[in-house]
């Protein structure tokens, strides 16, 4: 009878890995990243910036004792660079400049730590607001930026803070209170035992207790700023609700939300240049309505470019007699949408009864066709520059607290959109 069997397979042979073995190697960091890669064309962009009020505020100087510092222009590109892909977060730069060859090359392999690149982003407004002057003045002295229209729009951002964290006024006042005794127990037993616990620890617990009744004290403050708005706007038989402030940012407010939900959020503005689509002003602010912020926007893209534009597109929130007029005075014309008249009404473009001047000339303007096709400009503007915000640079929840530090967001989020835009387009 014939075997069926078959011969044994030997075992395949197979590449080994061996990962205890030592070896020397040449690498230069600088072949490792191609030439025409982002963050070279960044790090060129930002190189291209004066610094010098970074500089300027360096203690470690040459000749004289000191640690020195990491360079301004070094951060700036990190943080340009991170925030062309989305990340907001310190922490995680940090780790980015030990392991990936992009972060590495900026670096130049110092890698810094997060406090340094947390500070310079959230200490860096004013430096952040020069460098976005010196690129856009650049941009008109080049006749690249005329400002002819600008569109301005704001977009609610999810604020770093949670809604648990909202109390009324008792509440916060409780709060304080306890606060307030755990500070005296601390310095308590400190006397009691002056070495109950290390200089470190001791300073860590009334670092945070003294941190922590500072935050309390401005939620105070501002619960009693935001009941006196609900107290000065809201009809009477709504005025008994009761404000609340966030221990964790006191300076965020509630908001209605385009989801039509309600959530602590920033109020961040954008005025766009139409023709460039470069951002040419921002402004973070705790309103939870665009109403009143139309004549501080001219007024900072002037500040910004030198020029004043001579036409701004604004939705219907935007719209009110002192902001038309303000605007008009400076040369400004106002292309917003009427709103639709009630059945059995005039026509929106009759001038009404307490109508400005101003705002009387803004409803004749808007019946020409050519000023209904230019407010047009409006979405394929405002909303391209939010999109790409939101979906690319990491404008949907803020990573810091504070309006002072959600501008600095804001402007390096709006200063890396400029600077891709530079880029692309061959303007530096």
């Amino acid at each position: 009878m014939e075997s069926s069997s078959r011969p044994k397979q030997r075992p395949a042979r197979l590449i080994p890995i061996v990962r205890t073995q030592s070896e020397l190697r040449e690498v230069c960091l600088d072949d490792m990243l191609p030439n025409d890669h982002r963050a070279r064309l960044l790090w060129q962009f930002a190189e291209g910036l004066d610094l010098s009020h970074s500089l300027s505020r360096i203690k470690s100087r040459d000749g004289e004792s000191g640690r020195p510092a990491h360079d301004p222009h070094m951060l700036l590109s990190l943080w340009l660079y991170a925030t062309s892909q989305g990340i907001g977060s310190a922490r995680r730069v940090a780790e980015l400049c030990q392991t990936d060859v992009a972060y590495r090359w900026l670096s130049g392999d110092v890698h810094p730590n997060y406090h340094a690149l947390s500070d310079f982003r959230s200490q860096g407004g004013k430096q952040l607001d020069e460098l976005m002057r010196q690129l856009l003045t650049g941009l008109v002295s080049n006749h690249i930026l005329t400002l002819r229209r600008v569109s301005q729009d704001g977009v609610k951002v999810r604020a770093h803070a949670g809604a648990a964290s909202f109390r009324r006024e008792p509440s916060l006042k409780e709060i304080e209170a306890r606060v307030k005794r755990q500070i005296e127990d601390l310095k308590n037993e400190l006397d009691a035992d002056s070495g109950a616990s290390s200089r470190r620890e001791q300073a860590a617990r009334e670092r945070s207790l003294k941190e922590k009744a500072d935050k309390v004290a401005r939620a105070l403050r501002a619960v009693r700023e935001v009941q006196e708005t609900i107290d000065r706007n809201l009809t009477p038989s709504k005025r008994e609700r009761e404000a609340r402030a966030s221990t964790t940012d006191p300076e965020v407010r509630v908001m209605h939300m385009a989801d039509n939900g309600f959530r602590p959020a920033a109020n961040i503005q954008f005025a766009t240049d139409t023709q460039t689509r470069l951002v040419v002003g921002v402004e973070a602010s705790n309103r939870g309505t665009d109403m009143g912020s139309m004549e501080a926007m001219v007024r900072q893209v002037e500040a910004n470019t030198g020029v004043i534009p001579q036409e701004i597109l604004v939705d219907g929130g935007y719209v009110s007699h002192k902001d038309m007029q303000a605007v008009a005075e400076m040369g400004v014309s106002v292309l917003a949408p009427m709103p639709k008249p009630a059945k059995g009404r005039l026509d929106p473009s009759t001038p009404r009864k307490g109508d400005t001047l101003e705002t009387a000339a803004w409803r004749i303007r808007m019946t020409r066709p050519e000023n209904q096709d230019a407010y047009k400009d409006r979405a394929a503007t405002s909303e391209t520059v939010h999109a790409d915000l939101r979906s690319h640079r990491g404008l949907r929840q803020l990573p810091v607290r504070g309006l002072d530090r959600i501008q600095s967001v804001a402007l390096l989020m709006a200063l890396t959109y400029n600077a891709l835009r530079v880029i692309a387009n061959g303007w530096m």
